[in-house]
């Protein structure tokens, strides 16, 4: 509430008339009539805003609406784009998103947990896993299907590398790069679980690597257009997920062993 009731005085600091914006803003939120000065318009916009708070869809309505009647009659004042507003939400944990002309539960695939083992790879790849993935997640809550692939490909490509020179109990993992590690740790491993899902995963990135396949690694033919849809996107990205956390836990037992 309060990042959204920051941005209403952004908005109004741009106008002279910056009472009148404030008081638009009341109406949307339920007011009715003018406050005697303007800084008693500030302080009841907020009271307003904090008593709608409860009701996020409604809430996110009245400020949107509050804003495209600001665009119809303050020409002059720049407004907060759909990506600000979502990314205010996602930032605040609230589970909608704005798509003009309508407000959508964001995100009904719920992401696939990864759990990244503390004690076995360090704090600061810890902190550079669940950011990746944050990145990833704000990607595709913005629309950006290719870009979200692209980061958790990358993060798929980096957790990685973080077999190399570990004992696997049937010999040492050599490689510098995912295709090499890849290979060689399913070479130590033939018909298990992990030579499986390795394989699994392999095909998947070959693909998407692929110019004429998925088009997000090493770039697509120009003529060919080729981009996962929001959809493919959350496909390609819980399936990484479910391989981030498992190429985890194996590291974590190697790193027990």
């Amino acid at each position: 509430m309060n990042a959204f009731n920051s941005l209403v005085h952004t908005i109004a600091s741009q106008s002279e008339s910056s009472w009148g914006i404030f008081e638009l803003f009341k109406s949307k939120f339920g007011g009715s009539g003018w406050s005697s000065s303007e800084s008693w318009a500030i302080g009841d916009l907020h009271s307003l805003m904090a008593a709608s708070a409860d009701n996020a869809p409604a809430f996110i309505a009245a400020f949107w609406d509050g804003c495209e009647e600001v665009r119809g009659q303050y020409p002059e004042v720049g407004l907060p784009d759909v990506d600000i507003v979502n990314g205010i939400l996602f930032d605040h944990g609230v589970p909608y998103e704005i798509r003009p002309p309508e407000l959508l539960p964001r995100n009904p695939q719920t992401p696939i947990p990864v759990q990244a083992p503390e004690k076995s790879i360090g704090e600061c790849a810890v902190e550079l896993i669940h950011a990746s993935l944050d990145q990833a997640d704000r990607l595709l809550l913005e629309q950006r299907p290719r870009q979200a692939v692209q980061e958790i490909l990358w993060l798929l490509e980096t957790v990685s590398t973080a077999f190399q020179g570990i004992d696997t109990g049937t010999g040492t993992v050599a490689g510098k790069y995912f295709n090499d590690i890849i290979r060689d740790l399913r070479a130590k491993h033939p018909g298990r679980t992990l030579a499986e899902a390795l394989g699994w995963m392999t095909k998947m990135h070959g693909f998407l690597s692929s110019p004429p396949g998925g088009g997000v690694r090493h770039g697509t033919q120009l003529a060919a257009d080729v981009s996962p849809t929001l959809k493919e996107a959350h496909l390609y990205c819980n399936l990484t997920r479910s391989y981030i956390g498992y190429l985890l836990a194996e590291i974590a037992d190697l790193n027990s062993a």
